[in-house]
């Protein structure tokens, strides 16, 4: 087993070992990773799995000519033949500066290990035991709640661990540990002659932050129960509420047209957008890397940055595109980061309930199926699942509808954003509500 010290000595000889070889400046990764997943379906174990993975990689500027380069093997006598062909290929390539490291003095820590939190001493303690224990009670309580028209029940546990080090020519060395379970279950129903599906899945750092046994046991259900009698009213413009446990999806569209990659192939619909409105003012969009436990929580970033938190939206202005050390020079802007850690959307003040208890007809809409969205053009275009509200109640449950717009109109409807935001995501967004979306149906 390889300690993060003993990581981090990989890669510190990689750095010094490829400067001399010839490279001129050096970045060098070394991780290793357990994941441990079990799964129960109908009274049987499915699927029992720990896998165990090492890998090293490194990137050298030789020249003025930049590659990057990854193995798994990470013997000594293989490290050294890795890495000379690395080097020597380098040659070879075309000119391209831009890829040097960025300035040392702006590389480190930008929170200490125990502000971050994200490893759970519990997990070193974890047995096979407790996993197998953990999985049946999830099963045992998912049936005794007897969803209607069950054909099969699958649950599921996890966990993991990750130990990361770097290492580079510009002085920077770090590692970084973090661990990850999950928990949840996955219901088949017969509905006549269809065979509805429903999930509830959840994720933390922290063994103790998962819910229940029986809370997630009981969400799986009534998302099941949902299910029955699902299908499509009239096509038409809705309200939209959109769940927190949803939200990533429609969020998540931001994320490849705000790249410095797509800004700079002019392949981005928020080209030259930097402080205009993208939404109302009611839309706020953090990246927050320090937030404890979080899932996308990081002291520094993939080029080894000082992590900051920073608004990338903020009253529905755009105020920060994602760019990296690399796009920082080809655009010839300031960096900011290469690449998002936690999105967090800040609560509002009132529960959605209470936003849509007076419209007439509101569209609930708690899982996405399929779709699309082009960062080009920003248009979208997403199957959906959820339930019809009418005057705050529910009435029915929906599917085999599709849900469409525009990345630069959608969060201009945004008018309200709930109380309860979702923690088990590295998108902490509470529910959404938007006003007069399109929706597809009968």
């Amino acid at each position: 087993m390889n300690s993060p010290a003993e990581l981090l000595e990989i890669a510190k000889y990689v750095e010094r070992r490829a400067r001399e070889l010839g490279a001129d400046e050096v970045a060098a990764g070394v991780s290793r990773s357990v994941q441990t997943t079990l799964v129960r379906r109908d009274g049987k174990i499915e699927q029992a799995s720990e896998a165990t993975s090492r890998g090293l990689v490194f990137s050298v500027l030789v020249d003025g000519k930049y590659s990057s380069h990854s193995t798994s093997d990470l013997r000594p006598a293989a490290i050294e033949s890795f890495l000379k062909q690395g080097v020597d290929a380098t040659r070879f390539l075309e000119e391209d500066r831009d890829h040097a490291l960025a300035d040392g003095k702006l590389c480190g820590r930008g929170a200490t290990e125990e502000a971050l939190d994200q490893y759970d001493p519990a997990y070193a303690k974890r047995t096979a035991d407790e996993r197998a224990r953990d999985v049946e009670a999830l099963e045992v309580e998912v049936r005794r709640l007897e969803p209607p028209g069950v054909l099969s029940v699958a649950t599921h546990v996890g966990d993991g661990v990750t130990d990361v080090a770097r290492a580079m020519s510009n002085g920077f060395a770090d590692t970084a540990r973090d661990a990850w379970f999950v928990a949840g279950a996955e219901i088949t129903l017969k509905d006549g002659e269809r065979r509805p599906e429903a999930s509830a899945f959840y994720a933390s750092r922290y063994l103790s932050d998962l819910p229940s046994t029986a809370a997630v046991a009981e969400d799986a259900v009534a998302r099941a129960k949902e299910r029955i009698g699902s299908g499509p009213v009239e096509s038409g413009t809705y309200t939209l509420v959109l769940a927190n446990r949803a939200a990533s999806r429609l969020l998540g569209m931001l994320a490849a047209p705000l790249s410095g990659a797509a800004l700079h192939q002019n392949r981005s619909c928020l080209q030259g957008k930097l402080g205009e409105k993208i939404g109302s003012d009611v839309f706020t969009l953090i990246d927050d890397p320090f937030a404890p436990r979080g899932l996308g929580s990081r002291a520094w970033d993939g080029d080894g940055l000082v992590a900051k938190a920073f608004p990338v939206v903020k009253d529905g202005v755009l105020e920060n595109y994602y760019i990296g050390t690399y796009y920082s020079r080809k655009l010839n802007v300031a960096v900011t980061t290469g690449g998002r850690s936690n999105w967090v959307v800040p609560p509002g003040k009132v529960p959605w309930e209470t936003v849509v208890k007076g419209t007439p007809r509101a569209i609930y809409v708690d899982g996405f199926l399929g779709g699309n969205s082009n960062p080009v053009t920003g248009d979208f275009s997403f199957g959906i699942r959820g339930l019809l509200y009418e005057n705050g109640v529910p009435t029915r449950s929906l599917s085999e509808m599709n849900v469409s717009g525009n990345v630069l109109e959608v969060f201009h409807k945004l008018v309200a954003c709930g109380t309860d935001v979702w923690p088990f995501s590295g998108v902490q967004s509470p529910t959404l509500v938007f006003d007069g979306i399109q929706f597809s149906g009968t």
